[in-house]
């Protein structure tokens, strides 16, 4: 057996993929393990999914229930379209005798009793099917028979020791329903992984996992955005993109615009950011999206991901400029995802970019906008660093990405509501003038970080036959305030007929 073969068998799969990336490959065997968080997180999903893993690779399997039925396990495993019949389960209940209030005595507890039966009826059950991988679900019955922390402690020292001779790998759950301040376990257990639930004001509950501890052993920390799905859990490890680097041609690709082109200096160059910036209405989807179809016209895929606008009337309005999105769709050359801002999480969103990128090798990238994505993200400072991990990945991917951010107001001094200018690589700039009692847009490129590019400012139009991009307004100023000066001896606009 070679070293990696050997080092996959001595962890033990938890069975989600998302998991076992963050604790770099699984859980070390024969080794207990806490898994904690409140009702609703998700504990007996993942909980199932670890058994299932280990019956799936042929090791006996058992899952000790104090505090669910063996019917609502087996209804919570056909909700996610599971079969449970290579599982054990034992539900254990206590005796009668000591429900029974008759026969209970007066002079000693109860509780010590069934703190004493309960551990007893979890020893046979495991000397009796021999288990690789044991569940007990959940330890917070433990805790309220035990009654005092001290006797708590030896009853989980006493689980541990028993287990480590029987070469179990063992999974207690804990709902955190009593005394949740209790680091007991923490400091007995080999692992710790904490699953979280967060209720934004608006929206659907947004969950999450951390690592708490895992001995001896590195693993991703931080928190983790994760999701419960038919099939289980689902979970997205934070994206780092130091850990990804692939080498590439940083060609510069043209939108195939003219005008456009000459005002980037030849294009936006690949595995880098475009970020375009201006009022609403003023074409930044357009814009993106011209850069998409040169993509397409060279043999590549690209992918737009619609947080603002309905796919539907994206597909519409641009048809009437001459682009067919719908045909694009139809034959593989574009991905167009609709963003619900409001029901998906920033960590849920990478993934779906990252499977666009690596699954189907699509380089050309357009989030349209960081407006609807700050949405999914209450606080700013993290959106950046979501961002940044994100571009940054795409960048070393080869991927060119565009993004689009809506000023607040039209014309004057307009506010952005983030500000991601030093994370692009590319700004360009639209704004709308007025000039001649006409509404007009302009152009420009604030910023390039790689080659050249004109310092000027072009008028474009956008009309049935598409984008058009004219010559520099070289005889006006205060273009990018609004209103203009006029200090040439033509007018020099676009559709000028004494041009």
């Amino acid at each position: 057996m070679d070293t990696a073969t050997l080092g996959r068998a001595m962890q033990a799969s938890t069975g989600i993929a998302g998991l076992d990336d963050i604790l770099v490959g699984g859980l070390a065997r024969d080794r207990l393990y806490l898994l904690e968080g409140s009702p609703g997180t998700g504990k007996t999903t993942t909980a199932m999914s670890f058994l299932r893993a280990g019956a799936r690779a042929g090791e006996r399997t058992l899952y000790i229930t104090l505090s669910e039925t063996e019917e609502e396990l087996r209804d919570t495993a056909r909700s996610h379209d599971w079969d449970l019949a290579d599982i054990e389960i034992f539900e254990l209940v206590p005796p009668e005798s000591l429900l029974d209030e008759q026969q209970q005595q007066s002079l000693l507890y109860s509780s010590d009793l069934e703190l004493g039966e309960t551990t007893r009826m979890i020893f046979q059950a495991v000397e009796r099917i021999r288990p690789d991988r044991v569940v007990i679900d959940s330890l917070s019955e433990i805790r309220l028979l035990a009654q005092s922390s001290l006797r708590y402690r030896r009853q989980v020292l006493a689980l541990k020791h028993y287990f480590s001779k029987q070469n179990v790998t063992v999974l207690l759950l804990d709902d955190l329903t009593t005394e949740s301040l209790d680091k007991t376990v923490h400091s007995v257990a080999h692992g710790v992984i904490r699953l979280e639930e967060l209720a934004p004001e608006y929206g659907a509950e947004r969950r999450r996992v951390r690592v708490i501890k895992y001995r001896g052993r590195r693993f991703r920390g931080g928190f983790h955005d994760f999701t419960i799905k038919t099939g289980g859990l689902e979970i997205y490890p934070r994206l780092v993109s130091s850990e990804h680097k692939t080498r590439f041609a940083r060609d510069p690709l043209p939108s195939g615009v003219d005008g456009l082109d000459e005002l980037l200096g030849g294009g936006v160059e690949r595995g880098s950011s475009c970020l375009i910036l201006g009022p609403a209405g003023t074409g930044k989807s357009l814009l993106a999206i011209y850069f998409a179809l040169s993509a397409i016209r060279r043999g590549e895929r690209a992918a737009l991901f619609a947080f603002d606008e309905e796919i539907g009337l994206l597909i519409d309005r641009t048809l009437v400029l001459g682009i067919d999105l719908q045909a694009l769709i139809d034959a593989n050359q574009l991905v167009l995802h609709q963003v619900d801002a409001a029901e998906l999480s920033p960590g849920e969103f990478t993934a779906m970019v990252r499977r666009c990128v690596d699954d189907t090798g699509i380089r050309t990238v357009i989030i349209d906008s960081l407006n609807g994505y700050q949405a999914s993200m209450p606080e700013e400072q993290f959106l950046i660093l979501h961002i940044h991990e994100l571009l940054q990945y795409l960048n070393r991917q080869g991927a060119t990405t565009f993004l689009t951010v809506a000023q607040h107001g039209l014309v004057g001094d307009m506010k952005a509501p983030v500000d991601v200018t030093y994370l692009a690589d590319t700004v360009l700039l639209l704004r709308y003038f007025e000039a001649m009692g006409d509404v007009r847009r302009a152009m420009s490129v604030i910023k390039k970080r790689s080659g050249g590019h004109e310092k000027t400012i072009r008028e474009f139009e956008i009309s049935k036959g598409g984008l058009t991009v004219g010559e520099p307004l070289t005889q006006f100023q205060g273009v990018l305030r609004g209103v203009p000066n006029f200090v040439g001896p033509g007018r020099g606009l676009m559709g000028d007929p004494g041009e």
